[in-house]
């Protein structure tokens, strides 16, 4: 059985932010994501990490922009100063955190040039930070439109060309659904460059249950190819409560 972790972005909304920690612990998770952390003190989200023994899986990165842009990016060339200036603050609140993976969001462009781009400030990235890892991961663009990742075989393509040992593929079942129509098979042809695993049912982006993503037969797809990384759920409650949502959980 997988190693499942939550995302407290997306799961516990309905408590406040720093509540949501010890909500997650008593649900049973031993450890969670932070998509943003930005707005609050490092320090404050440490001391809630510690107080419930959590470990920190997952930031993304780079902050948001806060003039009003999408989140993310790393892909756009006339934003390579900024994500360059950007990263290094990003691993400032990584000293403290010490999240276990770093998302990297390419944004929305496309071309070869936005290639180019995310390519150099990935490899930015790492060789600025040797020791953290990082990942990226396809977005659909019917969520996310114009979001130049946007399938799995240029992600791979990318891993490819960046050629960093630690920058992998974060998969995530809901994208995959989305994107491909079968997140099963794409576990099965890109699963093997999965450092890191989010999920979600398609096409609602609730916990599983509705939609065509058997997760029983994907999540032991993922323990029969050796993955040994944390499962995180990624998705948004159909129910007022998030422990109501977590049916899945039980059923393990």
């Amino acid at each position: 059985m997988p190693r499942f972790a939550v995302n407290l972005s997306m799961l516990f909304t309905e408590l406040p932010y720093l509540d949501r920690f010890s909500a997650a612990a008593d649900a049973g998770f031993e450890a969670v994501e932070v998509l943003f952390p930005y707005e609050i003190a490092a320090k404050e989200t440490q001391r809630a990490l510690l107080a419930n023994g959590l470990e920190l899986l997952l930031i993304n990165a780079p902050p948001p922009n806060y003039t009003g842009g999408r989140p993310g990016y790393a892909a756009m060339p006339e934003m390579e100063e900024r994500f360059q200036r950007d990263i290094r603050r990003v691993m400032r609140y990584a000293d403290v955190l010490r999240p276990k993976m770093i998302h990297i969001m390419a944004g929305y462009c496309e071309g070869p040039e936005a290639r180019a781009c995310f390519i150099r400030n990935l490899q930015f990235a790492a060789d600025q930070a040797p020791d953290q890892k990082f990942t990226i991961e396809p977005l659909n663009r019917a969520d996310q439109p114009g979001y130049f990742l946007a399938d799995y075989p240029l992600a791979v393509e990318v891993l490819s060309e960046v050629d960093r040992a630690n920058v992998g593929l974060q998969y995530d079942a809901y994208h995959a659904q989305m994107i491909h129509g079968d997140a099963a098979d794409v576990w099965g042809k890109f699963g093997s460059h999965a450092v890191h695993v989010q999920f979600g049912a398609a096409p609602g982006r609730c916990e599983p249950g509705t939609g065509p993503v058997d997760f029983q037969q994907l999540f032991a797809a993922m323990d029969d190819s050796g993955y040994k990384g944390w499962v995180s759920a990624e998705y948004t409650p159909s129910t007022p409560r998030t422990e109501d949502s977590l049916g899945w959980l039980r059923d393990q």
